[in-house]
């Protein structure tokens, strides 16, 4: 049976057409909108960056707080050891010269205040040995602060006012999430100009080493203007959100010269909820010694990794010995973070809650492995490493004081205070006495008693060591020849 159908295949050809004619009208249409929509969204991005830094200024100027700072201390005469010298009497003659004089020292720096209850935060060389702290709001209104806490491993501080009523306070944001080249906001106090607000990038991250090598630190480098003042201050994202705490500048002629440091609101965050909580920061600890994978040791391990934290020696009794971690071990990751160097890894268990477990991701021999680890706490690793300064030295020491800094006219915190001292231990035998100092042991800087004992613990049984001291019925400074027991 034949069937005609060409008729039917002329009315399918016609569907056909109209079909794709509708399907390209309604995809001309769509497009267009879609087009229409891009240029909308581009033109409202573009509105948005031309108010963005205003809209920040705004909303967080009357968060951002002047803070002055009023230090009083005794300052040991200079002229005081020659003032029996007939040479000096002769040209200088007269009464008799005091032995220290008071000297008063005002600095300003800025800060943020953190909630409506007047917590700010700021930073540690902002306020550290103040005997008055006096804040000014930018509606003007004066209060008296006091402090919290200080944290000088990673210059912060938490100081408070009370006020009568809410007070306006900023928002963190997530430093991690911060990008090399966004746009970031300063504000703050440069030299007294107060309400200051400049802008610049995110330059860099992870910037370590900066000030104090041996610190907690993980600066935002940014060329955002920071001045003198300023330290203390909010650094903001476009958003408003706080991602930082203008801290430093590199500088040779003492002004801004485009390169400046932040520390990172997740690290100041944890540091003052810890302040105000405890007024001190407890730090994790893993009871491990570790070194930055270099190319060389790369090489010498075997490994194609360029980035990770080699575990140079462990502690015994330590929380990383119990967990199974052992020398040589390369730590590749640490609770699902990339470690990039040791200052990564040690600072990232330093943030740690004591207690918590967490995940190391190690390669051991080449080969990948994942340990479980429960950080311990670096305040009890403190407390065995007394025990060994007590058995090596045969001292116990003490941090320095504001008292003792005004007692010897010292500059900064340095040093640790002798208060116990073994007669036939190796710093009795070579004369030291209570209240006494160290200030440097073979030439490098001791500020806190972690310094010294970290610095002992390195050194051989019956190696000679060169110290540093302050005498404290003089208060002069000499070194001495010690043998390390």
């Amino acid at each position: 049976m034949v069937v005609n159908c060409s008729k039917e295949v002329s009315l399918m050809n016609s569907k056909a057409k109209l079909s794709i004619v509708v399907l390209l009208f309604v995809s001309l249409v769509f497009s267009s909108f879609i087009y229409c929509d891009s240029r909308a969204i581009a033109k409202q991005q573009v509105i948005d960056l031309s108010t963005a830094i205003s809209k920040v200024a705004k909303g967080n100027i009357p968060a951002v707080v002047h803070i002055d700072v009023i230090q009083r201390k005794e300052v040991v005469n200079p002229f005081y050891p020659f003032e029996n010298d007939p040479f000096f009497r002769y040209f200088f003659g007269g009464p008799q010269m005091p032995r220290k004089f008071k000297q008063e020292l005002r600095g300003l720096g800025t800060g943020m205040i953190m909630d409506k209850n007047g917590y700010i935060l700021t930073n540690n060389h902002v306020v550290a040995g103040a005997n008055e702290i006096k804040v000014l709001l930018a509606s003007g209104e004066r209060y008296p602060a006091k402090l919290i806490g200080t944290d000088p491993k990673t210059d912060l501080a938490v100081i408070k006012i009370s006020a009568d009523k809410p007070l306006p306070h900023v928002t963190f944001g997530d430093s991690d999430k911060v990008e090399v080249g966004q746009w970031v906001v300063a504000i703050g106090h440069p030299r007294g100009l107060d309400q200051t607000v400049t802008q610049g990038i995110i330059s860099a991250k992870h910037r370590r080493g900066i000030m104090d090598p041996s610190s907690y630190q993980d600066y935002l480098q940014t060329d955002a203007a920071i001045n003198p003042g300023n330290s203390g201050g909010p650094l903001l994202n476009l958003q408003g959100e706080v991602i930082g705490v203008n801290a430093a500048i590199v500088t040779q002629s003492g002004g801004f010269e485009g390169i400046g440091f932040a520390i990172p609101s997740n690290m100041a965050l944890h540091i003052a909820h810890e302040l105000i909580a405890h007024g001190k920061v407890r730090r994790g600890w893993l009871g491990v010694s570790v070194q930055d994978l270099t190319p060389e040791l790369a090489e010498a391990f075997h490994v194609k990794e360029n980035k990770g934290a080699v575990v140079a020696d462990v502690e015994k009794d330590g929380p990383a010995e119990k967990a199974g971690i052992k020398r040589g071990d390369i730590v590749i990751s640490y609770n699902g973070r990339p470690v990039a160097d040791a200052s990564s890894l040690r600072n990232m268990v330093a943030l740690t809650p004591v207690g918590k477990k967490v995940e190391l991701d190690i390669l051991r021999k080449g080969k990948r492995k994942t340990i479980t680890v429960k950080v311990g706490s670096l305040e009890e690793a403190l407390k065995m490493r007394l025990s060994s300064l007590k058995e090596r030295l045969g001292v116990e020491v003490r941090p320095v004081t504001r008292k003792d800094m005004e007692r010897y006219g010292l500059q900064s915190r340095q040093g640790v205070v002798i208060i116990w001292v073994d007669p036939k231990g190796p710093l009795g035998k070579a004369g030291f006495e209570v209240d006494d100092m160290i200030l440097e042991i073979n030439g490098e800087a001791i500020r806190e008693v972690d310094d010294l004992a970290n610095i002992v613990d390195s050194l051989p049984h019956g190696k000679l060591a060169t110290i540093l001291a302050l005498d404290h019925r003089s208060g002069r400074t000499g070194y001495i020849r010690v043998m390390i027991g």
